[in-house]
This record gives structure tokens, C-alpha cells and sequence, in this order.
């Protein structure tokens, strides 16, 4: 068993012989194996043991049990009590999800605190196996399939490579009581059910399932790293990153003709919260209406003709009254100055409008383009459609939501900001001042 374990450990290269490692400490036969194991083959311990005040007399008994045990084998323990379900009513998070925030910011503080460079749990192979069917009942991808990993940052689990008969079996081999927590005993959730239900009808078709399983997600981590790689190559050719701005586009073309582009657009849509619905959802209409929208909790994806457009969830532009020329912040990161003057010049810069001021009436207004707006783009004769001016400059309907003007007193367009200026207050031969609007980016 030993060196079985120290194999593992070797292997991925999860524990150092110098450093110091806390071991997560539940009393349940897992975390106890971890323990003695842990020490019987030569490693710097401490553990550390979370009371979260959920099953009554059972969480005092094992935090009892606990500090025996540590005391026993002259094991430095730490105690750590929480509220749990407080914290998952005042969250609004399921008691699992409490329970995990609370166990794992204060395995990272404790590291801090102690100087320790991992934090040791006692997951076992079928933890993993439970881990992949419960991923493949909510239908994951390949990145579900591949089990739990050896290492994740600072939490590493040494004991992968063993199944719980296994260390069940040890723990008796030597004589060691361990707690059971009462509430895995019973079939009320998924876990559980695939433990005590699931699993057990699958070794009657095959014993040796829970190793078929582990040897097929092992398969599987080393496939993920060649599509990782893949995946990575796609990305930087396809994903075109927005100069100036936190948009990424996609050609749909160019991703059609991709292996597998359903595969591509889940992998890439994935990390901005897009589920595997939506991203179907996307896939079956990448030829259809453009201007569909598709919505994450953080970030929004247009159908727009050709393309594809990602970014991330934007506050509503506002409607901002200047009574005088000056500098005015619009939001956090843009602001506006307004400036007279008698020198006449005109700016070239698309951030900068240079406007006749006769006949200019305060209060000004910056707006969002509105629906039936009309102006007189400069150089051009007749009234336009903003909307039709902004489609000949090929701009997306996320970016014409977010299209800014500048009007004056009576509701005339001076400027739509960045892109042109109003042929009727354009700088003339006869202009004797002029207004210089002037917009820029604030860190």
C-alpha cells in the first residue's frame, strides 16, 4: 500500500520531501489513510480539520475523534468551526457550495499562515469514477470525462491511485477505527445514488468496472492534451481580438470549415458562461437572422452577417446634459471636454470634433443614437438615417447600441462622436470661433 502510494506521489510529482503539507482531516477512512500513509513514508504533516456544524452530535464526535487520532500519532492539528448553512442562506448557495467556498479559502489561508506548499485530500480513484458518471449524466464535454486530477494548484490527492475497498481493507489490515458519516449512507443525491445504486449494478455486469472507468478517463487526459493543443492553435488564428476594445469576432465561415466547429464554439464560448444548450443553440443558427443575441451572466454573443461577436456585458450608455463648455466625466472610463475658441483649426483625429459655434445653443447633450435619428454627414448633401450611415460603416448592432452623439439645444446632431461631424455645423471661411469636442479614454 506504502509504496503504492509513494509510486503515485513520485509519478506526478505531487510532494516534496522538504516542504511542509497539511492533510484534510475529516476522520473518515479516506483522510485517515491519507494521514498514516503520509506519515509512515516520511512526509512533514499537519493536519487540519473543518467542523461545519451540519449533522448535529455527529460533527462534534468527529472533531473529537480527529484531535485523539492527531494526538495519538503526534500530528499538529488545526480546528476551524463554521457556520455553513448561515452562509448558504445569506449566499443564496447550496450547502454543498458553502461548504466547499469555506473548506478551501481557509486550506489557502492556512498555507500562508504555516508556510505549507500543499494541501493533501484524500480523494481515491472511485471518487473519480463517480466524479466522470456524474459528468457524463449532465452531458460534459471532454474536459468532464477525464476524472479528477492528481494535482489542482496547491490541493494535490496522493491517494488516486487506490480504490476505497482498498484502503477500507488497510485500515483493517492495522487496526484503525475511523467515523462514518452518516449522511453518504443514504441515496438523496447524485453522488450518492451513483455510489450506492449505480456503481454496484455495474460490477455485477463487470467487477472490474471502476478500473475500466479509471483507465478510460486516464485515455481520455492524455486525448484532452492533444485537443488542447489543437484548440489553442484554432483559437489564435480564428479569434480576432478588437484593437482598443475587449470584443473578440469569429468569422462564421473560416469556423464552419473547421474538424469539428460545434466543438470549437462550446470551447471557446465555455469560459465566458455559455452552456452546452446555448452553444448548440448558436451552432444551429450561425446561418440564420443576423442580429440574434445570445446571453451569458457575464458576456454576449451577436450573430452579426458574417461574424461572430463576443464581449463582455455592458451598463446601458447614458444621457448626460452639458450646460457649458468644460470637462465632464461621462462614465468611469470616458470623459468629455468642451472648449470654445477664437483660433481657428481643425482637428484630424476621429476623438476630437471641431464644430462652428454660431448658432450652437446649451444645453448640449451626449446620448446614445436613438431610434429615427437624421443627420447631415459632413461632405455629403440631404439628410441620412443614422442608423443607414452606421451600417455603411459596417458597424455591428452591439456597437450601434453603443454609438454616442452630440447634440445642442434644439435636438441637432453636432457629432456622432468617433466617426463624423454635421455638414451644417461645419468650420466655414467665415467661422470666427469654433467649440472643439474633445473624448478620451480614463484608466
Amino acid at each position: 500500500m506504502k509504496s503504492k502510494v509513494a509510486d503515485f506521489i513520485a509519478k506526478h510529482q505531487l510532494l516534496s520531501r522538504d516542504g511542509l503539507h497539511i492533510v484534510a482531516l475529516s476522520g473518515g477512512a479516506d483522510s485517515v489513510a491519507l494521514l498514516l500513509i503520509l506519515k509512515q513514508l516520511g512526509y512533514r504533516i499537519e493536519a487540519a480539520h473543518c467542523n461545519f456544524h451540519l449533522r448535529g452530535e455527529e460533527s462534534q464526535r468527529d472533531e473529537e475523534f480527529v484531535k485523539s487520532l492527531c494526538k495519538d500519532q503526534n500530528v499538529p492539528l488545526h480546528l476551524i468551526h463554521f457556520d455553513t448553512a448561515e452562509y448558504a442562506a445569506l449566499h443564496q448557495v447550496s450547502i454543498e457550495m458553502a461548504a466547499r467556498d469555506f473548506r478551501y479559502g481557509y486550506f489557502r489561508q492556512l498555507c500562508q499562515d504555516i508556510g505549507a506548499s500543499a494541501v493533501c485530500v484524500a480523494h481515491h480513484r472511485d471518487d473519480a469514477v463517480e466524479t466522470l458518471l456524474m459528468n457524463l449524466i449532465r452531458g460534459a464535454g471532454i474536459h468532464g470525462l477525464t476524472g479528477i486530477r492528481p494535482r489542482n494548484g496547491q490541493v494535490v490527492r496522493p491517494l488516486l491511485c487506490l480504490s476505497r475497498q482498498e484502503i477500507e481493507d488497510y485500515l483493517r489490515h492495522i487496526g484503525q477505527h475511523y467515523v462514518v458519516d452518516s449522511t453518504n449512507l443514504v441515496d438523496d443525491v447524485v453522488r450518492n445514488k451513483i455510489r450506492l445504486r449505480v456503481l454496484p449494478l455495474l460490477r455485477e455486469i463487470n467487477p472490474n468496472v471502476a478500473e475500466n472507468i479509471d483507465k478510460t478517463a486516464n485515455y481520455l487526459q492524455q486525448a484532452e492534451k492533444i485537443f488542447n493543443t489543437s484548440l489553442r492553435s484554432q483559437l489564435d488564428s480564428l479569434v480576432e481580438r478588437r484593437e482598443g476594445s475587449d470584443a473578440q469576432a469569429v468569422s462564421v465561415k473560416s469556423l464552419q470549415e473547421q474538424p469539428s466547429p460545434e466543438a470549437f464554439l462550446h470551447e471557446w464560448m465555455s469560459p465566458y458562461g455559455f452552456n452546452s444548450a446555448q452553444t448548440e443553440q448558436i451552432f444551429a443558427h450561425l446561418n440564420g437572422e443576423s442580429g440574434r443575441e445570445f446571453t451569458s451572466a457575464s458576456h454576449t454573443l451577436l450573430i452579426d452577417r458574417s461574424q461572430l461577436i463576443l464581449e463582455p456585458l455592458k451598463a446601458p450608455m447614458k444621457t448626460m446634459k452639458i450646460p457649458e463648455e468644460g470637462h465632464y466625466r461621462y462614465t468611469e472610463d470616458m470623459r468629455f471636454s468642451f472648449e470654445h475658441s477664437d483660433t481657428i483649426s481643425i482637428s484630424n483625429s476621429a476623438l476630437c470634433a471641431t464644430i462652428d459655434l454660431a448658432n450652437i445653443q446649451y444645453p448640449l447633450t451626449i446620448r446614445p443614437v436613438q431610434t429615427g435619428d437624421r443627420f447631415c454627414p459632413f461632405g455629403m448633401e440631404g439628410h441620412r438615417l443614422v442608423s443607414d450611415f452606421l451600417t455603411d460603416q459596417k458597424l455591428s448592432l452591439l456597437e450601434k447600441r453603443r454609438q454616442l452623439v452630440v447634440t445642442d439645444a434644439k435636438g441637432d446632431i453636432l457629432w456622432l462622436v468617433g466617426l463624423r461631424t454635421d455638414n451644417r455645423y461645419r468650420v466655414k471661411n467665415t467661422t470666427s470661433s469654433i467649440l472643439r469636442i474633445t473624448v478620451a479614454k480614463t484608466l
